[in-house]
């Protein structure tokens, strides 16, 4: 790797204590940046990089190589993953200025985040599961379902959830979330249906341990949610069971995520005040949170254009 990637990727893991996904991509951003400055410059890929070789010229080509091929989000989010490497650079003497820092992203409209309706959260998480799944898998997959959604957390955040984060707490349960993103913890209640779901769960789960230790298999006697081989559930296997119970329900297809912003949602048109639901989910900043407002709004608009009989007369 390049002594300079890898001085960033030193700042980011170390200092930063950013997530292995915010990592990779940034140090992918990079890599990008880097290979257009040697097509430019037409240097050999053996020879490192300097920070002299990362002109403004460099960078502003580099961006205008992005627009027509990908969307504005994402030349932001490059534009972004520069500012922070050139601050870097600056910090350490490297640089005398960032090359960068005149540099705006493109504009775009925010993009409001997708969730379910209420009915459409009922239908998927009442749903009896697939008949042909086994019993452990069926009890695994509705508890994680209702974490998802009643708790809001991110997907990363429950798959690596331990069997002590979770205390029960009167009819529902206390959820400990370690290490989210930011490298923060925090801690959200769960409801009845939530704690419900994992107390059935459990005993099927300490079945399935007890036979991979019959079996001299390893497993993994810490996470809340194993896989049928006894290890922690992955996010790439716990988005396929939800895929799989969209399927059987006929729910849209959404992500993991949008059970989140479905939580938070639905929070906020119950009446949760926008402070509260920041700290539930999470966000550092205020101005994260405010989405969920505009698309509460936006749906109160929807309903009244569709039920008020005088919504869709048109003004004088």
């Amino acid at each position: 790797m390049e002594p300079l990637l890898e001085l960033f990727r030193q700042h980011l893991g170390s200092e930063k204590r950013a997530s292995a996904h915010t990592l990779r991509a940034y140090l992918s951003d990079l890599e990008e940046l880097f290979a257009h400055a040697r097509g430019v410059k037409g240097e050999d890929a053996a020879q490192a990089l300097t920070p002299a070789d990362l002109s403004t010229t460099v960078c502003r080509s580099y961006l205008a190589s992005l627009h027509g091929h990908n969307d504005p989000a994402t030349v932001g989010r490059k534009l972004s993953s520069m500012k922070t490497f050139f601050r870097l650079l600056v910090r350490r003497k490297l640089l005398s200025g960032s090359p960068v820092a005149g540099l705006r992203g493109p504009k775009h409209r925010p993009h409001l985040p997708a969730f379910l309706g209420k009915d459409e959260a009922s239908r998927l998480l009442e749903s009896a599961g697939d008949d042909a799944v086994q019993a452990t898998e069926r009890a695994r997959d509705q508890a994680l379902l209702e974490v998802l959604y009643g708790a809001g957390l991110r997907i990363s955040e429950a798959c690596h959830l331990d069997l002590h984060d979770v205390v029960p707490d009167g009819a529902g349960a206390r959820i400990t979330v370690r290490q989210g993103k930011g490298r923060k913890d925090r801690i959200v209640p769960l409801g009845s249906k939530g704690w419900d779901a994992i107390q059935a769960y459990l005993p099927l789960r300490a079945t399935l341990l007890a036979g991979h230790a019959a079996q001299a298999r390893s497993a993994d006697g810490q996470a809340l949610f194993l896989s049928r081989r006894g290890q922690r559930l992955s996010d790439r296997e716990a988005r396929r069971k939800l895929d799989r119970r969209e399927l059987l329900t006929g729910v849209r297809r959404v992500s993991p995520h949008a059970l989140r912003h479905s939580f938070a949602t639905h929070l906020l048109g119950e009446g949760a005040d926008l402070r509260s639901i920041q700290e539930l989910l999470g966000h550092v900043s205020l101005r994260t949170t405010q989405r969920y407002a505009q698309v509460d709004i936006d749906h109160l608009m929807a309903v009244y254009d569709r039920s008020h009989p005088r919504a869709l007369l048109k003004t004088r």
